[in-house]
């Protein structure tokens, strides 16, 4: 593999876990300077969400609602560029119950910039 190539697939990689990492540090200023302005979240119920201030007001809920969420990596890989994130994460509802999650998020990016996320998850049974 040429060595551009393989810089763009390692590029996307380190986007998308430093993404990972101001995540589980609930940045969210982190989390958006990742994105592009146009940036596309498509949630798992299949929501669609454009534009930096409605992605800020999704992810402002989603940690709000859940201050102990950690996202764990349990594979990541690049294929040019887009970048697939197969992960885990373990949350306490507000009744008190734990649920773990598992999922896959498909990156795609663009200048330097996560562009488009799309995410599907699954509940793992207790």
């Amino acid at each position: 593999m040429a060595p551009a190539r393989m810089a763009k697939i390692e590029s996307a990689v380190r986007i998308v876990l430093a993404f990972t990492q101001a995540c589980n540090r609930h940045d969210l200023d982190g989390m958006l300077q990742l994105i592009s302005q146009d940036c596309v979240i498509e949630d798992p119920e299949g929501r669609v969400y454009t534009g930096k201030p409605a992605i800020a007001q999704l992810w402002q809920g989603l940690l709000r609602e859940a201050p102990e969420i950690q996202i764990e990596i349990e594979e990541i890989f690049g294929m040019g560029l887009r970048c697939i994130l197969r992960w885990k994460y373990e949350q306490t509802d507000s009744g008190g119950q734990k649920k773990q999650m598992r999922g896959v998020d498909i990156f795609q990016i663009r200048d330097g910039f996560i562009c488009e996320k799309l995410s599907y998850r699954k509940k793992l049974p207790k």
